[in-house]
Protein backbone atom coordinates (compact mmCIF):
# COMPACT_ATOMS: atom_id res chain seq x y z
CA UNK A 1 0.00 0.00 0.00
CA UNK A 2 1.19 3.49 -0.87
CA UNK A 3 -0.09 6.75 0.60
CA UNK A 4 -0.54 9.65 -1.80
CA UNK A 5 -0.83 13.32 -0.79
CA UNK A 6 -1.60 16.45 -2.75
CA UNK A 7 0.75 19.30 -1.85
CA UNK A 8 0.45 22.92 -2.77
CA UNK A 9 0.97 23.35 -6.52
CA UNK A 10 -0.81 20.06 -7.19
CA UNK A 11 -3.55 19.82 -9.78
CA UNK A 12 -4.92 16.97 -11.90
CA UNK A 13 -2.54 16.28 -14.74
CA UNK A 14 1.02 15.35 -15.60
CA UNK A 15 2.31 18.86 -14.93
CA UNK A 16 1.70 18.71 -11.19
CA UNK A 17 3.59 17.75 -8.06
CA UNK A 18 2.50 14.65 -6.11
CA UNK A 19 3.74 13.31 -2.77
CA UNK A 20 3.78 9.60 -1.92
CA UNK A 21 5.22 7.40 0.82
CA UNK A 22 5.18 3.79 1.97
CA UNK A 23 3.35 2.37 4.97
CA UNK A 24 6.39 0.76 6.58
CA UNK A 25 10.07 -0.09 6.04
CA UNK A 26 9.22 -3.11 3.89
CA UNK A 27 7.17 -1.02 1.50
CA UNK A 28 10.00 1.50 1.52
CA UNK A 29 12.11 -1.17 -0.13
CA UNK A 30 9.63 -1.33 -3.01
CA UNK A 31 9.65 2.45 -3.33
CA UNK A 32 13.45 2.55 -3.39
CA UNK A 33 13.49 -0.06 -6.14
CA UNK A 34 10.71 1.33 -8.30
CA UNK A 35 10.90 5.09 -7.77
CA UNK A 36 11.34 7.09 -10.96
CA UNK A 37 14.37 9.20 -11.89
CA UNK A 38 12.10 12.26 -11.72
CA UNK A 39 11.23 11.53 -8.05
CA UNK A 40 12.81 13.37 -5.12
CA UNK A 41 13.38 11.46 -1.87
CA UNK A 42 12.97 13.08 1.59
CA UNK A 43 14.02 11.80 5.01
CA UNK A 44 14.81 13.14 8.48
CA UNK A 45 18.56 13.58 8.82
CA UNK A 46 20.13 11.00 11.16
CA UNK A 47 16.80 9.84 12.59
CA UNK A 48 14.24 7.21 11.66
CA UNK A 49 11.35 8.52 9.56
CA UNK A 50 9.07 7.70 6.71
CA UNK A 51 10.53 7.77 3.20
CA UNK A 52 8.63 10.55 1.47
CA UNK A 53 8.84 11.05 -2.29
CA UNK A 54 7.88 13.99 -4.44
CA UNK A 55 7.08 13.23 -8.07
CA UNK A 56 8.12 16.12 -10.26
CA UNK A 57 6.32 17.23 -13.41
CA UNK A 58 8.10 16.25 -16.63
CA UNK A 59 10.90 18.66 -17.44
CA UNK A 60 11.30 19.91 -13.87
CA UNK A 61 14.34 19.42 -11.63
CA UNK A 62 15.01 19.53 -7.92
CA UNK A 63 15.89 23.21 -8.28
CA UNK A 64 12.40 23.97 -9.64
CA UNK A 65 10.45 22.76 -6.59
CA UNK A 66 8.26 25.63 -5.31
CA UNK A 67 9.00 26.73 -1.74
CA UNK A 68 5.46 25.84 -0.61
CA UNK A 69 5.69 22.33 -2.06
CA UNK A 70 9.09 21.83 -0.47
CA UNK A 71 7.73 22.91 2.91
CA UNK A 72 4.80 20.48 2.56
CA UNK A 73 7.17 17.57 1.90
CA UNK A 74 9.40 18.39 4.86
CA UNK A 75 6.50 18.91 7.25
CA UNK A 76 5.11 15.53 6.22
CA UNK A 77 8.47 13.85 6.84
CA UNK A 78 8.72 15.42 10.30
CA UNK A 79 5.16 14.39 11.15
CA UNK A 80 5.99 10.80 10.21
CA UNK A 81 9.08 10.49 12.38
CA UNK A 82 8.50 9.27 15.95
CA UNK A 83 11.56 11.08 17.27
CA UNK A 84 11.65 13.94 14.79
CA UNK A 85 8.05 14.91 15.42
CA UNK A 86 8.92 15.75 19.03
CA UNK A 87 11.72 18.24 18.38
CA UNK A 88 12.07 21.65 16.77
CA UNK A 89 14.79 22.82 14.38
CA UNK A 90 14.85 19.50 12.58
CA UNK A 91 17.01 18.87 9.51
CA UNK A 92 15.43 17.13 6.53
CA UNK A 93 17.61 15.83 3.72
CA UNK A 94 16.40 15.39 0.16
CA UNK A 95 17.97 14.19 -3.07
CA UNK A 96 16.94 12.68 -6.43
CA UNK A 97 15.70 9.13 -5.94
CA UNK A 98 18.23 8.03 -8.57
CA UNK A 99 20.97 9.07 -6.13
CA UNK A 100 19.91 6.43 -3.58
CA UNK A 101 22.22 3.44 -3.23
CA UNK A 102 21.28 0.08 -1.80
CA UNK A 103 23.85 -2.60 -0.91
CA UNK A 104 23.35 -6.19 0.20
CA UNK A 105 24.42 -5.57 3.80
CA UNK A 106 21.78 -2.86 4.42
CA UNK A 107 18.68 -3.62 6.44
CA UNK A 108 15.17 -2.91 5.14
CA UNK A 109 14.60 0.80 4.65
CA UNK A 110 18.28 1.70 4.91
CA UNK A 111 19.92 3.55 2.03
CA UNK A 112 23.16 5.23 1.05
CA UNK A 113 24.04 7.73 -1.65
CA UNK A 114 25.95 7.53 -4.90
CA UNK A 115 27.01 11.17 -4.62
CA UNK A 116 26.75 13.08 -1.33
CA UNK A 117 27.15 16.37 -3.21
CA UNK A 118 23.64 15.85 -4.60
CA UNK A 119 22.08 15.93 -1.12
CA UNK A 120 20.22 19.07 -0.05
CA UNK A 121 18.90 19.95 3.37
CA UNK A 122 15.93 21.87 4.75
CA UNK A 123 15.46 23.13 8.30
CA UNK A 124 12.01 22.65 9.81
CA UNK A 125 11.74 25.08 12.71
CA UNK A 126 8.62 23.47 14.16
CA UNK A 127 5.65 21.33 13.23
CA UNK A 128 2.96 23.26 11.39
CA UNK A 129 -0.30 21.49 12.17
CA UNK A 130 -2.19 23.47 9.53
CA UNK A 131 0.07 22.05 6.81
CA UNK A 132 0.06 18.48 8.15
CA UNK A 133 -3.72 18.45 8.63
CA UNK A 134 -4.31 19.84 5.14
CA UNK A 135 -2.10 17.15 3.61
CA UNK A 136 -3.73 14.36 5.61
CA UNK A 137 -7.13 15.43 4.29
CA UNK A 138 -5.87 14.68 0.77
CA UNK A 139 -4.38 11.27 1.66
CA UNK A 140 -5.31 8.31 -0.53
CA UNK A 141 -4.39 4.68 0.13
CA UNK A 142 -3.70 2.88 -3.14
CA UNK A 143 -2.17 -0.42 -4.23
CA UNK A 144 -0.29 0.44 -7.42
CA UNK A 145 1.80 -1.97 -9.44
CA UNK A 146 5.00 0.01 -8.94
CA UNK A 147 7.08 -2.24 -11.18
CA UNK A 148 4.59 -1.90 -14.05
CA UNK A 149 4.36 1.86 -13.55
CA UNK A 150 8.13 2.23 -13.75
CA UNK A 151 8.40 0.03 -16.83
CA UNK A 152 5.63 2.04 -18.53
CA UNK A 153 7.44 5.28 -17.69
CA UNK A 154 10.75 3.95 -18.99
CA UNK A 155 9.06 2.71 -22.18
CA UNK A 156 7.58 6.16 -22.72
CA UNK A 157 10.99 7.76 -22.21
CA UNK A 158 12.48 5.38 -24.79
CA UNK A 159 9.68 6.27 -27.21
CA UNK A 160 10.27 9.99 -26.73
CA UNK A 161 14.02 9.54 -27.09
CA UNK A 162 13.48 7.66 -30.37
CA UNK A 163 11.26 10.45 -31.68
CA UNK A 164 13.83 13.06 -30.69
CA UNK A 165 16.62 11.06 -32.37
CA UNK A 166 14.56 10.84 -35.57
CA UNK A 167 13.81 14.56 -35.41
CA UNK A 168 17.49 15.36 -34.92
CA UNK A 169 18.46 13.07 -37.79
CA UNK A 170 15.91 14.73 -40.10
CA UNK A 171 17.18 18.16 -39.04
CA UNK A 172 20.78 17.21 -39.79
CA UNK A 173 19.72 15.83 -43.17
CA UNK A 174 17.87 19.04 -43.97
CA UNK A 175 20.87 21.14 -42.97
CA UNK A 176 23.19 19.08 -45.18
CA UNK A 177 20.81 19.41 -48.12
CA UNK A 178 20.64 23.17 -47.62
CA UNK A 179 24.41 23.41 -47.44
CA UNK A 180 24.66 21.40 -50.66
CA UNK A 181 22.07 23.63 -52.35
CA UNK A 182 23.90 26.78 -51.33
CA UNK A 183 27.19 25.33 -52.51
CA UNK A 184 25.74 24.44 -55.90
CA UNK A 185 24.11 27.86 -56.15
CA UNK A 186 27.43 29.52 -55.41
CA UNK A 187 29.19 27.42 -58.04
CA UNK A 188 26.49 28.27 -60.64
CA UNK A 189 26.72 31.98 -59.90
CA UNK A 190 30.48 31.82 -60.22
CA UNK A 191 30.24 30.17 -63.62
CA UNK A 192 27.84 32.87 -64.80
CA UNK A 193 30.15 35.56 -63.50
CA UNK A 194 33.15 34.06 -65.26
CA UNK A 195 31.18 33.73 -68.50
CA UNK A 196 30.09 37.32 -68.23
CA UNK A 197 33.66 38.44 -67.60
CA UNK A 198 34.86 36.51 -70.64
CA UNK A 199 32.11 38.02 -72.81
CA UNK A 200 33.03 41.55 -71.76
CA UNK A 201 36.68 40.88 -72.50
CA UNK A 202 35.79 39.61 -75.97
CA UNK A 203 33.76 42.76 -76.64
CA UNK A 204 36.64 44.96 -75.61
CA UNK A 205 38.94 43.10 -77.99
CA UNK A 206 36.47 43.39 -80.85
CA UNK A 207 35.45 47.01 -80.35
CA UNK A 208 37.93 49.74 -79.50
CA UNK A 209 35.22 52.37 -78.91
CA UNK A 210 31.60 52.50 -77.86
CA UNK A 211 30.67 54.05 -81.19
CA UNK A 212 32.02 51.01 -83.05
CA UNK A 213 29.93 48.72 -80.87
CA UNK A 214 26.84 50.90 -81.38
CA UNK A 215 27.29 51.04 -85.12
CA UNK A 216 27.73 47.30 -85.32
CA UNK A 217 24.73 46.67 -83.17
CA UNK A 218 22.52 48.92 -85.27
Amino acid sequence: MVFYFKPRHYGPGKDDYLIYMGKDKHENEELIRYSLPIDIWFHVDNLSSAHVYLRLPEGKTIADIPDETLEDCCQLVKANSIQGNKVNKLNIVYTPASNLKKTGDMVAGQVGYHDTKMIRDYRVEKRENEIVNRLNKTKEELYPDLEAEKEAWLAEQRRLAKIEAQRQKALEKSEKEEQKRLKELYSYDRVLTEDAMQTNADLRNKYSTYEEFEDDFM
